[in-house]
Formats: C-alpha cells, structure tokens, sequence
C-alpha cells in the first residue's frame, strides 16, 4: 500500500479538489474502456472469434501480420491497461 501526503498553499479544503479530479479521469477512463470494447466487439464480428483467441492465434504466428491485426492487437493492448489504470483509481481512497 502507497500512501500520499498532500499541501496547499491556500485554505481551501484539498479533499473536494482531489475527490473531484479522482472522479473525473475514472469517468474519462470508462468512456475509453467502453470505446475500446466498441471496438474490439468490431474487429471479433468481422472475423469471427473474440479477441482472446485471436491474440493466442496471432501470438503463435498462426495469423498474418496484416495492418488490421496489427491494429487490432495494439486496441486489446490499449483496453488491458485502460482497465487496469481504472482499477488502480478505484482503489484510492482518501483519509481525511
């Protein structure tokens, strides 16, 4: 467990402020997430198998290399880490 110490420089109350700035970029997150999965459901309908059997096929050298796939290994890439950063927030709390 990492824990944060926090200061200002005014007298306003920090809580609000980070709670707010916390809670925004979790919602910026869940919208990538969820337009990630858009896409990934695109590239599973037009080949027929979903993005769990296509990385292991792609990884075993049983697809080509085509710009597509390419594209489609680097969207799974991308939604892996969106969901873990959102997990990584969801896990902050802050003790006043």
């Amino acid at each position: 467990m990492s824990q944060l110490t926090l200061t200002a420089t005014t007298n306003q109350p920090l809580k609000p402020l980070v709670e707010a700035a916390l809670n925004n970029e979790l919602r910026t997150l869940e919208a990538a997430i969820q337009r990630s999965e858009r896409r990934l459901g695109e590239y599973e309908v037009a080949h027929g198998m979903d993005s769990g059997q296509f990385i292991e096929r792609f990884e075993n050298d049983e697809l080509p290399e085509t710009l597509e796939f390419v594209e489609w290994v680097g969207e799974y890439r991308l939604s892996i880490r969106l969901r873990e950063k959102a997990d990584a927030y969801r896990g902050i709390s802050i003790v006043n």
